[in-house]
Formats: C-alpha cells, sequence, structure tokens
C-alpha cells in the first residue's frame, strides 16, 4: 500500500510538470508578430530654392581718364587672359597735356638754374658788402621756391604720363567678360563700368531666404541627377530686403565649381532646424490614444511596454509628437490597439 501511494505522488508531479512546459510552449508560440517603425526627427525641414551661379570676385573695369573709345578688343562672355587689351582711348588731348607738363618741366629746371645763379651773385657781392645780408636771404629763398616749383611740375609731368598709359584698358586678371558695355565711340567719364570682369577660380552661389528662415551655415547643390556637392556659406546681408522680404545670400561651392556655368540657374537643398524641444513622426497606426492619454509601445526583452507622449499634430498617414524617445528608435506600428502592458510580442524584422 505504501508503495502504491508513492507511485501516485510521482505520476502527479509528472502531470503537473507536463502541463507547465506546454503552457510555457503555448506563450511562446501565441507571441504576435508586430511591425515597427523607425522613430525620425519631425524637426528638420527641407527647403529647395533656386539661385545663380557666380564667381567669387567680380570686377567692374573701367577706365581711370575721361575720354572717347576708340576701339573695342572683347565682348561679352569671352574668356581673357591677365593684361589683354580690352578698350583703348583716343590719346590725342591727353599727349598734349603730356607736351605741356613737359615743357613746364623744362621752364621750373631752367628758373631754378636762373635762381642759383643769382643767389651765387648775391653771395659773391655781400662778402664785400656791397649787398646786404637780407637781400642774400631773399635770393636763397627764391632757389628754394624755383626747386619746389620744379618738383611739383615734375609730378604733372608724371600724371600727365600716367594718364596717357591709361588710355588701353586691360584685363587686371584672368576670367570672363561677364558683360560689355563700352563702344568704340563712346565718350566715357573715369571710373564708369564700361565691363564686368569674373575672375576665375571660386565659384559661388547666390540665393535669397524668406525674411522669417535665417540662411543655415551648410547646405547642398543638385549637382546632377542623384549627386551633391556641398555648399558653405560665405556671406549673408545685414538686413531683410525692404521690397522682396528676402535675406541674400552667397555659398561657396566646395567642389568642381569651374565646372558650373556662370550666371547658369541652379537647385540648391537646405535642412532647416526646428523647435528647441524634439519632435518625432511617426506612422498615423503607431498612435495609440485607448486610454487617459496618447502612447506609443515599444518591444522590451519581448513583452510591448508603453511610453506617454504628447501629440503635437495629426494627418491622414503621420502623427507629429514629443516624450522621451530617441531619433533611431523603433515603436510598434501595426495593432496597437490590441496591445496589452506586458504582452509578449515579436518584432518582425524586414
Amino acid at each position: 500500500m505504501y508503495f502504491k501511494h508513492i507511485l501516485m505522488a510521482l505520476f502527479v508531479a509528472l502531470l503537473a510538470g507536463c502541463d507547465q512546459q506546454g503552457s510555457s510552449a503555448d506563450k511562446e508560440v501565441r507571441a504576435p508578430y508586430v511591425r515597427m517603425a523607425t522613430l525620425k526627427s519631425a524637426d528638420e525641414n527641407t527647403l529647395m530654392l533656386s539661385g545663380i551661379v557666380q564667381a567669387r570676385h567680380e570686377t567692374p573695369i573701367a577706365f581711370q581718364v575721361d575720354g572717347r573709345i576708340i576701339k573695342r578688343h572683347a565682348d561679352a562672355g569671352q574668356s581673357v587672359a591677365q593684361g589683354q587689351t580690352l578698350f583703348n582711348m583716343d590719346q590725342r588731348d591727353l599727349k598734349q597735356s603730356v607736351q605741356a607738363a613737359k615743357a613746364n618741366v623744362l621752364a621750373a629746371e631752367a628758373a631754378v638754374a636762373t635762381a642759383q645763379a643769382d643767389a651765387a651773385r648775391m653771395k659773391a657781392m655781400q662778402a664785400e658788402n656791397l649787398v646786404s645780408v637780407r637781400a642774400l636771404d631773399r635770393s636763397t629763398l627764391k632757389v628754394r621756391e624755383a626747386i619746389t616749383r620744379k618738383d611739383a611740375t615734375k609730378a604733372k609731368y608724371a600724371q600727365a604720363l600716367n594718364g596717357l598709359s591709361y588710355t588701353q584698358l586691360t584685363a587686371p586678371v584672368a576670367g570672363v567678360l561677364l558683360e560689355v558695355t563700352g563702344e568704340a565711340g563712346q565718350v566715357v567719364q573715369a571710373g564708369q563700368s564700361v565691363a564686368v570682369l569674373a575672375h576665375d577660380g571660386e565659384r559661388e552661389v547666390e540665393l535669397f531666404f524668406p525674411d522669417l528662415i535665417r540662411p543655415p551655415q551648410f547646405g547642398s547643390l543638385l549637382y546632377t541627377p542623384g549627386r551633391l556637392v556641398d555648399l558653405t556659406l560665405r556671406e549673408v546681408s545685414g538686413a531683410v530686403d525692404p521690397e522682396s522680404r528676402t535675406w541674400r545670400a552667397r555659398y561657396s561651392v566646395l567642389q568642381e565649381g569651374q565646372r558650373l556655368a556662370l550666371g547658369s540657374v541652379v537647385r540648391a537643398k537646405f535642412i532647416i532646424p526646428g523647435d528647441d524641444v524634439q519632435t518625432f513622426v511617426i506612422p498615423i497606426t503607431a498612435l495609440d490614444e485607448r486610454g487617459q492619454g496618447a502612447v506609443l509601445w515599444r518591444v522590451i526583452n519581448g513583452e510591448a511596454q508603453a511610453i506617454n507622449i504628447k501629440v503635437v499634430s495629426i494627418t491622414a498617414e503621420s502623427a507629429k509628437v514629443q516624450g522621451n524617445l530617441k531619433i533611431g528608435e523603433k515603436v510598434i506600428a501595426l495593432g496597437t490597439h490590441l496591445l496589452m502592458p506586458n504582452m509578449a510580442v515579436k518584432a518582425l524584422i524586414k
């Protein structure tokens, strides 16, 4: 009888163990698969703008003297080398000015020689007390005055020579002529632009941002389909244009800028930062609003765990939320209305 009771106890224990193993296996089998979504930042908005390709340096070309253009050697769009002649001006009047300045120099030199000779005679006469010391001093001052006048006439002569050389207008650096307005026969004033020269070298893109958006430090140029080139902000206007209500900004093209045609219209892409509080975008199906507030569900150690969030905005396909979340974190995106806390689930990996 005693042996029979021992066998019955062992049989009951064996059945209990089998039942426990079966329950665990059933629980593993019943854990549903859930589709996951990755959290993305909603604070960064993409802004696309059109801009104009320009040279880093653009120089207006102008004569330094007044006169009449007699010949033009270059056209708009033409590449020119440093020192290449672009325009010639009529030299006749300036040549006369040079001759007059040279004659004034010769006259001044003769006046100096006369004053020096007079001073020498006065000095000899004063040594014999034939003239006063005051008379000698006056002759010495006349020498100094004559020398000063000679120096002034030499300076004017050098000025006239420079003016004559300014009648040939050359390219200060190598580059491309963006526009040419000077024409043969045209009378121009000193400093009046007759052409604009874009220097060879760095290229930039000029863009205009809405007044509510400050130009960001970096951007991307849509160089070719599927390829981006980095842009770096070089300068931005000090104030919003009162008429267009825009910020004028110029961005340096860091790579292959020389391949861009000057004056061409290009597209640029910018990431505009949002608010200080991190906002995330999720599929609308990931939002669970069955309780007192909205929640998202995460999978932790194979179980569904809810986290409270704040809904910022909702569209037909997505929602913007805020909460204790991280960019790149995964949340359950489908079937959230069936989830319960600590419910066993399996993340569906694509």
